[in-house]
């Protein structure tokens, strides 16, 4: 492996990582080398992706947590510190999207429970980490956002709103800690065949009308955002901070 790649000794916190995108980066920071923080809200799943992880013979911990409770987020970071020391990597993945539909038709709780989720928790837990990454030289923050954060959508407008906020949030905190050696990146991905997207990933009419409006002619898989979560993570990026890399097979360039 290139040393730009290799993530030998460091530790890597990374929320939602139980299923899909957040997994898939749990596990390629993992066998890129680091030691990987598995968090969700139910206990079980975090176990069975830590064992599964260390059964491969690399080291993890699992943490559960609620990224809508400051609390949970608070003891997420205690635990990760009391196991391993610092935190030289944040992955905020855990998100939520209760609704779909109009804008019009999202009640107030809806709104406040995807705000407070997406956005608020990922101020509180950034807000947390990054002064314990200074005081250890320095370190690593990524932000999964989305394409729905740059571009309307009548569905999933509110669920874009807080996309968007996190990508702006990613690039203010890149400007505040870039002094302290702290790279703060986001990834907006597209269709990705998660939960989120089943489905219309299960419905054949809906998958190739998706398809067929990606250059790759694809659907994402969560290593494709993986990638670039590695990549953002590593010595490769140095020179990266406060973006938005889209990963979306170039549905938005058409």
């Amino acid at each position: 492996m290139s040393k730009l790649f290799d993530l030998t000794g460091k530790v890597a916190l990374i929320t939602g990582s139980t299923r899909g995108i957040g997994k898939a980066i749990a596990e390629e920071m993992a066998r890129a080398g680091a030691r990987v923080v598995i968090s969700s809200r139910k206990p079980e799943p975090c176990h069975e992706v830590c064992e599964a992880i260390k059964a491969e013979g690399h080291e993890a911990i699992a943490v559960p947590c609620n990224v809508g409770s400051k609390d949970d987020l608070m003891n997420l970071v205690d635990e990760t510190l009391s196991a391993f020391g610092k935190i030289d990597i944040l992955v905020c993945n855990a998100a939520t999207n209760p609704v779909y539909g109009p804008t019009a038709e999202v009640s107030d709780e809806a709104w406040d429970k995807i705000l407070d989720t997406n956005v608020k928790g990922t101020f509180w837990l950034c807000n947390r980490v990054l002064p314990i990454m200074a005081e250890n030289g320095g370190g690593n923050v990524v932000i999964i956002s989305s394409i729905a954060g740059l571009r309307g959508n009548t569905v999933i407008g509110t669920y874009g709103v807080s996309k968007a906020a996190e990508a702006a949030l990613a690039r203010n905190l890149a400007v505040e800690w870039g002094p302290k050696n702290i790279r703060v990146n986001a990834i907006a991905p597209g269709l990705v065949r998660t939960d989120f997207a089943k489905a219309l990933v299960e419905d054949p009419v809906r998958r190739q009308r998706a398809e067929e409006r990606t250059p790759v002619r694809r659907i994402g898989d969560p290593v494709d955002i993986a990638g670039v979560a590695l990549f953002l993570s590593s010595a490769a990026s140095a020179y990266v901070t406060g973006q938005t890399i889209v990963a979306d097979g170039g549905e938005t360039i058409c």
